[in-house]
């Protein structure tokens, strides 16, 4: 089980500081839902872009009341690029309660700092260039209580333009990828860090960070896998940590809290030293490709547009 300890984010909540991502293929995330919440899981990270929830909601109906109640539940979604217009944007929070059987969401992020041209579809390609999605170049930054894949100066623009700070900015965050300039600035204006991809991402055809032989070390002395210090590494920075999985035994395995060392979590951070940073999500490679560049790394350059920061 997990230590059971909680982060209060600015907005007086608290989130669990391990919850189960479920970016996963359909057709296996209701049984990893109920398989999560029955094993002591509290926090779950969803999102209309998944296709799932209504997978996520079927697993709700048997656990609410008899394992947990809601309130003991803490449920995030994000908004979709499609959907940062006002009516748009209320529309898809009505669709994503109604999926999940919910009259209330915990946390609501908007998923990504870009917008794509409304009313055509979750993934929209464009009309002329074949291979690239169809970006609503119109639309800027958007009021919400959360973020995800924003960096400092979109947070900052949000500021800015509201005088609020988001509650939680979801990142990608592992060794790898440690962010150490956007995780500082972060604490100092009060945005709390959720990490996906704690284990790395072996969607780009390169090794989990689970096989790396450092992690393993470290795993072997504490006893313990090399998942569970990945999340570790994590929760040692501040972060709650949201490992998926549809697989019941690393649904329970990743939720055995460990406690890193400092010299063991420093040991497992130098994995990331410069020059061997790795990000893993990165939308100029999607199919069909963003053609935006949103975090300034080496393979965003040849990007035609930038978020646009007002």
């Amino acid at each position: 089980m997990s230590f059971g300890k909680v982060i209060q984010l600015n907005t007086g909540a608290t989130i669990p500081e391990i919850g189960l991502g479920t970016c996963s293929d359909q057709n296996k995330v209701e049984s990893a839902v109920e398989i999560a919440v029955r094993n002591g899981y509290r926090h779950l990270d969803l999102a209309m872009i998944y296709q799932n929830q209504d997978e996520v909601g079927r697993a709700l109906k048997k656990v609410i009341l008899s394992v947990v109640t809601r309130e003991q539940l803490f449920i995030t979604s994000k908004l979709w690029n499609c959907s940062h217009q006002q009516g748009p944007a209320e529309a898809e929070l009505d669709e994503t309660l109604k999926q999940l059987g919910l009259t209330y969401l915990d946390l609501y992020l908007v998923h990504w700092p870009v917008a794509f041209e409304p009313g055509h579809g979750l993934r929209p390609s464009h009309p002329t260039k074949e291979g690239e999605a169809y970006l609503d170049l119109k639309t800027s930054l958007v009021k919400s209580i959360g973020v995800s894949n924003f960096t400092i100066e979109h947070i900052q623009g949000l500021i800015d333009a509201t005088g609020v700070a988001p509650a939680v900015n979801q990142i990608e965050a592992h060794p790898l990828l440690p962010q150490d300039d956007l995780a500082a600035y972060c604490k100092q204006v009060g945005v709390h860090i959720t990490a996906y991809s704690p284990l790395g991402n072996n969607g780009v055809g390169k090794p989990m960070l689970t096989e790396n032989v450092v992690v393993k070390e470290v795993a072997e002395k504490l006893g313990a896998t090399p998942a569970q210090v990945l999340v570790a590494w994590g929760v040692y920075r501040g972060y709650s940590v949201i490992p998926k999985s549809v697989q019941e035994g690393r649904i329970i395995s990743n939720f055995k809290q460990i406690a890193l060392s400092k010299e063991d979590y420093e040991k497992v951070t130098a994995i990331g030293a410069p020059g061997n940073f790795e990000r893993f999500n990165i939308p100029f490679r999607y199919i069909p490709k963003w053609d935006i560049n949103l975090f300034d790394d080496e393979l965003e350059k040849t990007a035609t547009y930038r978020v646009n920061i007002v």
